[in-house]
């Protein structure tokens, strides 16, 4: 097992959780030999924004975008995906409304039966 599995993202606290973030992106900023100044301005924002980023600070969801994008990190917004899904009862109801048989528009032509 790796050392992912272990994590219990629900019991960190908001502070831990950003710093994680922040964590995140230093490393993939220093795995590609940037400085604070350069991602700061292909990002568009301050080196001092990027620094309350890198050490999880408040920033804006914004920033963190715009960071993640000049880092090549776009890919993590993969885990916001919405996926839809149908309730079972939902389900059911239109298997329901489903036609179980065909039936002859065409009625033949014919002679009536004494019977």
């Amino acid at each position: 097992m790796t050392d992912k599995a272990f994590k219990n993202w629900h019991s960190m606290s908001d502070q831990v959780l950003a710093a994680h973030v922040g964590a995140f992106i230093k490393h993939h900023r220093l795995g590609q030999n940037k400085t604070q100044e350069v991602l700061a301005n292909e990002a568009g924002i301050s080196r001092s924004t990027l620094s309350l980023l890198e050490r999880g600070e408040t920033v804006t969801l914004a920033t963190l975008i715009q960071v993640l994008r000049m880092l090549d990190q776009l890919q993590i917004m993969d885990a916001f995906e919405v996926h839809q899904s149908i309730s079972p009862l939902a389900l059911a109801k239109a298997e329901q409304a489903k036609r179980k048989r065909a039936r002859n528009t065409k009625t033949p032509d014919r002679e009536q039966s004494y019977w």
